[in-house]
């Protein structure tokens, strides 16, 4: 009994672990597409110019191959989860800089 219960525990381990190893950029690339909606948003609503949609569209761009690049082993570490993140944010930030910035590209 106890061998069929410890067997069953490690099981879930190893499902928790593996499931918790592939949300990773599950959760980064749906950041990526809501960050390129909205930089679309703000091209169709005319609050980006081309030359800044084109410059936050190369930052994303960047991100996605520095992804690329993390998970070509196999496997997304924490510290290239964090790092993705931290770009992630600081494309973010760039993007409401730029649809805010009082710069229309119909002015």
């Amino acid at each position: 009994m106890r061998k069929i219960v410890s067997f069953l525990v490690a099981a879930l381990f190893i499902l928790g672990a593996s499931t918790v190893s592939m949300a990773g950029p599950r959760g980064i690339n749906s950041r990526q597409h809501r960050e390129q909606q909205r930089i679309n948003q703000g091209i169709r609503s005319g609050e980006l110019t081309r030359h800044e949609a084109r410059r936050l569209e190369a930052g994303l761009l960047r991100i996605r191959r520095e992804e690329r690049r993390a998970t070509s082993d196999g496997y997304l570490s924490p510290r290239e989860r964090a790092r993705l993140h931290r770009e992630l944010n600081r494309e973010s930030r760039a993007i409401y800089r730029q649809t805010h910035d009082g710069q229309d590209r119909n002015p």
